[in-house]
């Protein structure tokens, strides 16, 4: 018999409103978003910008739906500011989460970020010495140990546009970084940077603390660099999409975390327009997708996996 998997299926919900371009999506109300995860089978949602900021509120709102807090963005900059002022920042955000059962805490370095500017993706930030990479290093473990200290893990996010964008980045980050640093792993991101989601998933697995299901239409991804896109631009255009809809391998990257006993969210995240990808559809489309693949699993039926994705 197969062992169990012991994962729960998340959303964020980029797939209705975009907190980065806030007209993809930008009118529909979060209670929307809430009812229609729910009733498509979500166990639970990652925050965003329309979500209550105060504990005992957000747990009112999730809990009409009978939802999870699966974590939430933070924006750091600890890659120019220092590690006194972020606790000083995170201190609302870190509670917020906290109360209300997350474990995970998704941070983005923005610092100097493109992701939400025009320019085209080649501009984005980069250390240019083994000195600045050691210090932001060093910043991010001590960050990273007092959130742990409140019961919540940073899950270090590597993003298109910012300092840790490829796999030679993310190899970097977690040679020089202490174990309170958990990566956050994002198929869709690391395959938009080059990288082989498998094999980059494999080598950095005893770090994986949360996942984001993002799936790529290769020839929009391969447009987007060919034509010097911004980040935005490739969402826009389609770049990203929900597993199964695109060209990753979804089954491989789940027998893997299944294999060293991951225990934590798999969250469906799928920048787009929802007037040309409807939400409803799409998150549900995810949904099953990765809903099957997991029963499949369980079930010890890897038969043919691959092929089926």
């Amino acid at each position: 018999m197969a062992k169990q998997f012991n994962v729960k299926i998340g959303i964020n919900p980029i797939s209705w409103m975009n907190d980065d371009l806030p007209s993809l999506g930008g009118e529909t109300p979060l209670e929307v978003a809430l009812a229609e995860g729910a009733q498509i089978g979500y166990r639970g949602f990652e925050l965003g910008n329309k979500f209550p900021k105060e504990p005992t509120a957000l747990r009112a709102v999730l809990g009409k739906y009978a939802l999870e807090c699966v974590s939430g963005w933070y924006s750091g900059r600890l890659a120019t500011g220092s590690v006194e002022d972020e606790i000083a920042s995170v201190g609302p955000h870190l509670r917020l989460l906290a109360e209300n059962g997350a474990t995970v805490m998704v941070y983005g370095e923005v610092a100097n970020a493109i992701q939400g500017r025009p320019d085209p993706l080649y501009k984005r930030p980069q250390f240019n010495s083994a000195g600045q990479w050691q210090e932001y290093a060093d910043k991010l473990t001590a960050f990273a140990t007092y959130t742990l200290s409140h019961g919540v893990r940073l899950s270090y996010h590597h993003h298109m546009g910012a300092y840790v964008e490829t796999p030679a980045d993310v190899d970097r980050l977690m040679a020089l970084t202490g174990e309170a640093v958990g990566l956050l792993f994002d198929s869709g991101h690391i395959t938009f940077a080059g990288g082989d989601p498998v094999a980059v998933l494999s080598k950095h697995i005893a770090r994986v603390s949360h996942v984001h299901c993002k799936d790529v239409r290769p020839a929009v991804m391969k447009m987007a660099r060919n034509r010097n896109w911004s980040f935005l631009q490739s969402v826009i255009n389609g770049a990203f999409t929900v597993p199964g809809d695109g060209g990753i391998d979804f089954a491989a990257l789940l027998q893997v975390l299944h294999q060293h006993d991951y225990q934590g969210w798999l969250v469906v995240e799928a920048e787009q327009d929802p007037a040309v990808a409807p939400s409803y559809q799409y998150a549900e489309m995810g949904y099953q997708y990765l809903a099957a693949l997991v029963q499949r699993i369980e079930n010890g039926d890897l038969t043919g996996m691959a092929e089926a994705a």
